[in-house]
């Protein structure tokens, strides 16, 4: 209450002082502290340290194991870091192995705690592990033999090199600029180039119908619903990696949703808005364009949230425009949301908040700096050690360019977000509201088909694959090798993509993931000719394309795709 009482006031444009004093002070400390909590740090590393005083068992299991670490023989090869042979010679061999004696010391010594908040371990393993990764021997010239040689072999031109490297990155940093070598991949025209038109635009999405590629096609569109906390386009990179003209040429109409980057302004929209400004308005323009009753939904990340709560919305509503539903990479329930839950308890969202305050909007590069921080070692510490120890250039390749081609998200939708999905779970449990009703997964009754990926740290495939416990439909899921971006972009013809997939009936018990994972073999190949496959299944016969546009029903095309919102 109040929240709702502070926003209220904000909103008729009289804001409380105090209130705003405070966000303030806040949001000045949670810079000082890298963007995170003090508070959610200090309980985590107090809750650790208190419950292994109270812990002397496990403070002598955890000495014998240090004495069991210096004994015993090292393993350098077991990490990439050191697989150059320069890393067998002493004494970097040595430096390597008690490099990775203390990472295995520190897993233990922040498991297996009786009494200490699981959350609070979790954060004081990851905060330990991030300092260690900061101190680990490649980081640094002298103690990266790798590094000295090649220093050697230029006489120094490396590090000059690096160090103007260095520098550029700073200050395009300091400007907010994007890395000069991402510029080369622009929306139209190096990326984001499969044929289509806006349709329809709202203040907060262009709804973008895809030109056909085939002589005919299925009858029902297909409507994607992807996240707005990056650019649509992840889904329409280069033409041989664009999942959306992967689409048209298996004989699908597609429309796509590309959301608008808000502002400052924009600070009171919530997620209802993205349902009433976004999914409907593109279902209604995908039917009323192809004249089908029924369409095909498909959402991605956060996306596939916004959609499966769109179509429990419709279910509880007894709308039956839906013929199916595609999750990609999407969780419903968030108990076990995987690693990014770390970044998220009452004190951080409070934080956050406090960011947002000013501004109106979080910027998603924050969000970015906590994804890289869950790989630290590949997007953080590689980088420091090629680009400014080694000198060499930055490269990019589309899918790493649109990563920094970063959007805003609105004060009051980010802020609910987290509190009403990551914290209290409010949409798997049946508490979500959207049009003043309560929403539930439970309602769906349409066929439901769910990717996971394997190394997924964002939504681990695990807890995607709880849509099997909350939905009375069938449900196909497949898993896929590969994280969050990569496993769902995986063309056919990419060396070493493997996926497994099977059907649970609407009536059959529901599976457990070890259980599925054990009896369901991996096949050979990308997961895309298996979901193209399944829509065909779940469709009619072919018929037709639809023209690009209905100028009668008010949805005359309006600019060519991409659009101008992705370019905001």
């Amino acid at each position: 209450m109040p929240q709702e009482w502070e926003l209220s006031r904000q909103e008729a444009g009289e804001p409380n002082p105090a209130r705003v004093l405070d966000h303030a002070l806040h949001a000045a400390i949670t810079e000082a502290c890298g963007g995170f909590s003090p508070l959610s740090l200090w309980r985590a590393w107090i809750d650790w340290g208190l419950h292994l005083a109270a812990s002397p068992g496990r403070q002598l299991e955890l000495a014998s194991l240090a004495l069991a670490e210096a004994a015993a023989p090292r393993e350098e090869r077991a990490d990439k870091r050191f697989r150059d042979d320069a890393w067998r010679q002493w004494p970097f061999s040595l430096w390597a192995g008690e490099f990775l004696a203390a990472e295995r010391w520190w897993d233990a010594a922040t498991r297996d705690l009786p009494g200490a908040d699981p959350h609070n371990l979790a954060l004081a393993h990851f905060l330990g592990r991030q300092a260690l990764d900061a101190a680990a021997p490649t980081n640094f010239l002298l103690t990266n033999p790798v590094a000295l040689a090649q220093t050697r072999q230029e006489g120094g031109a490396n590090l000059a090199r690096g160090g103007a490297n260095f520098w550029r990155d700073f200050a395009e940093a300091r400007r907010g600029q994007r890395p000069q070598a991402a510029l080369a991949w622009r929306p139209g025209e190096t990326v984001a180039l499969t044929k289509g038109a806006v349709v329809r635009r709202t203040k907060l999405a262009e709804v973008i119908q895809y030109l056909p590629a085939t002589r005919k096609v299925r009858p029902e569109p297909v409507v994607i619903v992807p996240a707005w906390i990056m650019k649509y386009y992840i889904l329409d990179l280069e033409p041989q990696d664009s999942l959306i003209k992967a689409l048209t040429e298996a004989g699908f109409t597609v429309f796509a949703i590309s959301w608008r980057n808000p502002t400052g302004a924009d600070r009171d929209i919530g997620f209802e808005e993205y349902d009433a400004e976004g999914v409907r308005p593109a279902l209604e323009a995908a039917l009323a364009i192809t004249g089908a009753s029924r369409a095909h939904l498909m959402g991605y990340c956060i996306g596939g949230l916004l959609a499966a709560v769109a179509a429990s919305a419709m279910a509880r509503d007894g709308d039956a425009r839906l013929q199916s539903l595609s999750l990609l990479a999407a969780q419903v329930d968030y108990t076990e949301a995987g690693e990014l839950k770390l970044f998220i308890d009452p004190s951080q969202i409070a934080a956050i908040e406090s960011l947002m305050w000013e501004k109106g909007v979080f910027e998603a590069s924050r969000m970015g700096g906590a994804f890289n921080m869950l790989r630290s070692n590949d997007l953080i510490w590689s980088k420091l050690i090629h680009h400014y120890l080694m000198g060499e250039p930055e490269t990019m390749n589309a899918m790493a360019a649109w990563s920094t081609d970063t959007t805003r998200m609105p004060y009051r939708m980010h802020r609910d977000y987290l509190q009403q999905f990551y914290l209290d779970n409010d949409f798997a449990e049946g508490r979500f509201k959207l049009g003043g009703r309560p929403v539930s997964p439970r309602d769906i009754r349409t066929p439901i088909f769910a990717l996971g990926t394997e190394t997924d740290h964002v939504a681990p495939w695990r807890s995607v694959f709880k849509i099997h416990q909350f939905a009375d439909a069938e449900v196909t899921f497949a898993l896929t090798n590969g994280g969050h971006n990569r496993g769902v972009i995986s063309p056919p013809g990419r060396p070493g993509r493997r996926y497994r997939i099977a059907t649970t009936a609407h009536d059959a018990p529901r599976p457990d993931p070890e259980a599925w994972f054990e009896a369901t073999p991996p096949r050979e190949g990308s997961w895309w000719g298996a979901w193209f496959a399944w829509l065909n299944a779940h469709s009619g016969a072919p018929v037709a394309p639809p023209p690009l546009g209905r100028a009668e029903a008010g949805l005359a095309p309006l600019d060519a795709a991409p659009g101008t919102y992705v370019r905001e």
